[in-house]
């Protein structure tokens, strides 16, 4: 998953949150995230693009800090 903004992101479909860690190494937790909108995040080709344009402004969010959750399991 090459990204010049996106390092990882995972998917929670029980809990419908989209965990998206940025290169810069901002960890965002968005909430009530469908899974078509995940799996389109997925399958896009650009996923910068995808997130600008899909999914930022489109979902609740909240930011993690180095505390919470580590990245481990995130898709790269």
């Amino acid at each position: 998953m090459p990204s010049a903004v996106i390092r990882a992101f995972d998917y929670a479909a029980d809990a419908r949150e989209l965990h998206v860690l940025f290169t810069t190494g901002r960890r965002y937790l968005f909430h009530d995230v469908p899974p078509e909108a995940a799996a389109a995040f997925r399958a896009a080709f650009s996923k910068g693009r995808h997130f600008n344009k899909r999914i930022r402004g489109h979902y609740r969010f909240s930011e993690l800090g180095p505390e919470d959750e580590g990245s481990e399991g995130l898709e790269a």
